[in-house]
């Protein structure tokens, strides 16, 4: 993912293209700024899992921003958010669609032996060990507490 980063903003950098270059030089930023906290506690540079989780806890941000700024009457700055998620996505693994995510939620209820509520916590643990950045872990949520209740 590092490799095709660069090459990226290589093109960017020749096509011209200012804001996909900023998106990801903010990108780059980031996973530097992640290793550098791993360095910090003598752990090796973000993996594959880690840089996931990078990327989609960045689109969250983003997603948080662009409805900040349209209940705040701008549209213009929401529009650049969105470009930016664009981007981001683009980096992230194939996102799960809402049957795969209510099977692998199902997988993990049954792996887990959840039976109630209470023991959401250990549903979405090993969710997301398994499928970190495949899937929205917001709506997740919804969908074991509706399975589990």
């Amino acid at each position: 993912m590092r490799e095709r980063l660069m090459d990226e903003v290589k093109t960017a950098m020749k096509a011209g293209d200012k804001g996909r270059l900023s998106t990801l030089r903010l990108m780059q930023a980031a996973i530097k700024d992640r290793d550098i906290a791993n360095r910090g506690v003598g752990k090796d540079a973000a993996g594959a899992d880690e840089l996931a989780q990078l990327l989609a806890k960045m689109v969250k941000q983003r997603e948080d921003s662009a409805k900040a700024f349209e209940d705040g009457g701008r549209p213009e700055l929401a529009a650049r958010e969105r470009e930016e998620i664009v981007v981001i996505r683009d980096f992230m693994p194939r996102q799960m669609d809402e049957a795969e995510a209510e099977a692998a939620i199902r997988a993990a209820i049954a792996e887990t032996g959840a039976a109630s509520v209470k023991d959401m916590g250990k549903v979405m643990a090993a969710l997301r060990e398994k499928y970190a950045g495949q899937m929205d872990f917001g709506k997740a949520s919804g969908t074991i507490k509706g399975l589990l209740g």
